[in-house]
């Protein structure tokens, strides 16, 4: 069975139910602690949501040196999946395995809503069991997720067919052209603002748009 780690920071919220998503897509979750310097074996991370380390400084910014993070840039620049879901995307852009940054949301406002997002790559390690240009309803809960890059790197982003996502309907963020996930440019690491751990099941959340991630992600370690 595959083995997908789930990364806990000390503020971390989202890591249980990532742990479920995990579990409800068929591999075996392993916790990761941020002290941790081996990723014990699994096979693919998620670094979830939350509030790694108070978001002191900046989102991510201290949670980037986290011995534990050291071993997923290792492991993703050798080509290991990894996920990062809203303060996960702040981390993982922070730490460079992702171009651009979340800042503060157009309006200043905290948003806590289902949002449609509308699918732009279906070919990454993370998307394909998506039809390209479906529409997912998937919730978001974030202060930070105003998506912003130079115009040359947003260019670079829309050339390569590197925009996972885009907010459909109304931007709630404010992020740049209406970006809500990007992936690197070998479709291995992905990170995007809404949360698919929330979305894996009608009974508890608003559809079950989110657990196609996970389903994924495990049919390319199944491939592998």
């Amino acid at each position: 069975m595959s083995k997908i780690g789930v990364i806990t920071f000390p503020g971390t919220l989202d890591d249980v139910d990532a742990e479920r998503a995990v579990r409800r897509a068929g591999a075996e979750p392993v916790a990761l602690w941020h002290a941790d310097h081996d990723l014990h074996g699994v096979d693919a991370v998620v670094v979830p949501g939350g509030f790694s380390y108070g978001d002191y400084l900046r989102c991510g910014a201290i949670a980037k040196f986290a011995p534990v993070m050291t071993e997923v840039i290792d492991a993703a620049r050798k080509g290991m999946p990894v996920l990062g879901v809203c303060n996960g995307f702040q981390i993982l852009c922070e730490s460079g395995l992702l171009p651009g940054v979340l800042t503060r949301n157009a309006g200043l406002h905290y948003v806590c809503r289902d949002q449609w997002l509308k699918v732009e790559n279906n070919t990454s390690t993370w998307t394909t069991r998506y039809e390209q240009g479906a529409e997912l309803l998937i919730p978001i809960k974030h202060g930070e997720g105003n998506y912003m890059a130079d115009e040359a790197v947003l260019d670079e982003l829309e050339g390569e067919g590197r925009v996972l996502f885009r907010y459909a309907g109304d931007n709630p963020n404010g992020s740049q052209r209406d970006i809500a996930g990007i992936t690197d440019a070998r479709g291995r690491v992905a990170g995007m603002m809404p949360h698919p751990e929330h979305a894996i099941d009608p009974l508890t959340g608003p559809t079950d748009d989110g657990l196609g991630m996970f389903l994924s992600a495990l049919d390319a370690l199944v491939a592998a």
